[in-house]
């Protein structure tokens, strides 16, 4: 009798813990896709895009930055078949205007990469300092002239060709070797702060 008891008392409390067990277990819904469903997958520019390039807005950093990645990607370490180093893609002419003649070393400091591109922009700054001040908010072949699209045009095709394009207005349209133009800079890169850059003809690093 007393062992009928034990296993009746045994028996409500193991039926009351499944129940406590049950009453608190959580639903889980699991979301199959149909059969018309179709997947997509970034293309490697766009994870490329995706994953390295962070929204930086309007800023000086954000110019520099977008310009990197149109010129090299963003790779410090990038030699294009014409010969131009780094994120920026400078030209050994370029680097030796700042002094700079071991390229080998270039490549590998980022630090020196950054400072090189700041002192050209202010050299280029102070160049066209003049052309910025006349042909800023105007419009050339439909395109707005900000000083962010001039420097921008300027590292690309150099400041004397930019100031023979907005003096000509618009007639002189340097292009380069991979079919990129003054007009393409001038718009892809317009509206940037770059109130940072100091013009200055002796800029140095």
């Amino acid at each position: 009798m007393q062992t009928k008891i034990k296993l009746i008392i045994v028996t409500v409390l193991l039926l009351s813990v499944f129940t406590v067990i049950l009453l608190n277990k959580k639903t889980i819904t699991y979301n199959f896709a149909d059969k018309n469903t179709v997947a997509t997958v970034l293309t490697k520019d766009q994870m490329i895009l995706h994953n390295q390039i962070p929204f930086l807005g309007k800023s000086f950093v954000g110019f520099k930055e977008a310009l990197a990645f149109k010129e090299s990607r963003g790779d410090y370490n990038c030699v294009n078949t014409l010969g131009y180093l780094g994120k920026y893609q400078f030209g050994k002419t370029t680097l030796q205007r700042f002094k700079i003649h071991n390229t080998r070393g270039f490549l590998k400091d980022a630090a020196l990469q950054e400072d090189a591109f700041i002192a050209l922009c202010s050299v280029n700054k102070w160049i066209l300092r003049k052309d910025i001040k006349r042909k800023v908010g105007k419009k050339i072949n439909g395109i707005l002239i900000t000083e962010s699209g001039i420097l921008a045009a300027s590292h690309l095709a150099g400041a004397g060709n930019v100031k023979k394009y907005l003096r000509s207005n618009g007639l002189n349209n340097f292009g380069d070797a991979y079919g990129s133009n003054i007009e393409y800079y001038l718009n892809k890169f317009a509206g940037y702060d770059t109130s940072f850059i100091i013009a200055d003809k002796n800029a140095r690093i």
